[in-house]
C-alpha cells in the first residue's frame, strides 16, 4: 500500500507541466478558456483570472481579442497552457467569464494580444 501511494504521488507531481518560458513572453498568440476550482497559486479559480507559463503570480494583464478589439483585464494566478499547446501558439488560458467578455465561448480559441497593466480592482 505504501508503494502504491508513493507511486501515485510521483505520477501526479510528474504530470504537472509548469516549465516557465525562457526569454520574453509572447504578446500575441492564441487564447482558450478553462473552468476549475483550485489554481497553482493555491487560490480559488476566479471570474477574471488567467493561466500563463510564467512564474510570477499576481500580475494584471489586458487581453484583447484581435478579431473584434474587445479587451478584458485579468489577474495571473495559474500555470498554463500545457507546454505542447504553448509550442503550438497558445499563450494564455482565460477563466470562462473573462473569455466570454471578449468572445463567444463556442469559439474555443481566439487570437489575442496581451499586455501587462497596473494592479487594481478587476470589474
Amino acid at each position: 500500500m505504501r508503494y502504491f501511494l508513493l507511486t501515485c504521488i510521483i505520477l501526479i507531481c510528474g504530470c504537472q507541466d509548469n516549465t516557465p518560458v525562457i526569454g520574453p513572453y509572447p504578446t500575441e498568440g492564441l487564447a482558450s478558456w478553462y473552468n476549475h476550482g483550485l489554481t497553482a497559486s493555491g487560490e480559488k479559480y476566479g471570474k477574471y483570472t488567467c493561466a500563463m507559463r510564467t512564474r510570477e503570480f499576481g500580475g494584471y494583464y489586458l487581453v484583447c481579442n484581435l478579431d473584434n478589439n474587445k479587451c478584458v483585464r485579468v489577474r495571473h494566478n495559474d500555470f498554463g497552457p500545457a507546454i505542447r499547446l504553448f509550442r503550438q501558439g497558445r499563450i494564455i488560458d482565460l477563466s470562462r467569464e473573462a473569455f466570454a467578455r471578449i468572445a463567444d465561448l463556442k469559439k474555443g480559441l481566439i487570437r489575442v494580444r496581451i499586455g501587462e497593466v497596473s494592479s487594481g480592482k478587476i470589474e
